[in-house]
């Protein structure tokens, strides 16, 4: 029997898991672009997009951030529908999407986008919690001569990782 100035508590509940694994990255912005800056948004979502997420039916490659009236937007973010998505909605796949950022951190990316040669891309979108976010990166473009030398480095640690694989399976 429990008396009145017992304390009993109940087990505690397990907390959520807080995956920042990428659900979709855009590998193309590192090609093309030096990325000076990383920020966390959310995104404003509808219910069928949220369930295609989840199933990883998103791809970001061709994606960019627009800001039109101090409000920041995804453009070209592609999220393939569900073939079994509810018959009284209509899908749209390239629709535009809303980000959620802090008016003071929007202001700071105005001025630095106005200066020559900075853009916004995301970078890749993740789940924080049960929420979908999207990292976006502050950008400046590369030169030819630029991407040149990162698939050089990209085939050296390429072909260093071969070396190395081949030397030690030699000396056993």
């Amino acid at each position: 029997m429990s008396t009145p100035n017992s304390s009993f508590r109940p087990p505690a509940k397990a907390k959520p898991v807080v995956s920042s694994a990428p659900i979709a990255e855009n590998r193309r912005a590192r090609y093309d672009y030096f990325i000076e800056e990383r920020h966390e948004a959310g995104i404003v979502l509808e219910g069928w997009e949220v369930k295609s997420i989840r199933a990883g039916q998103v791809q970001l490659t061709d994606g960019y951030v627009m800001i039109k009236g101090g409000e920041m937007y995804l453009i070209g973010c592609r999220i393939n529908p569900l073939r079994n998505a509810s018959t009284h909605i209509s899908p749209l796949a390239d629709r535009i999407k809303k980000l959620l950022l802090k008016g003071e951190d929007i202001r700071r990316l105005i001025g630095k986008i106005e200066q020559k040669g900075f853009t916004l891309v995301p970078l890749n979108l993740h789940f924080k919690g049960s929420y979908v976010k999207v990292e976006i990166g502050l950008a400046k473009g590369k030169a030819e001569h630029d991407k040149r030398n990162t698939e050089k480095k990209r085939d050296w640690e390429k072909e260093k990782g071969q070396l190395m694989r081949h030397a030690s399976k030699s000396k056993t």
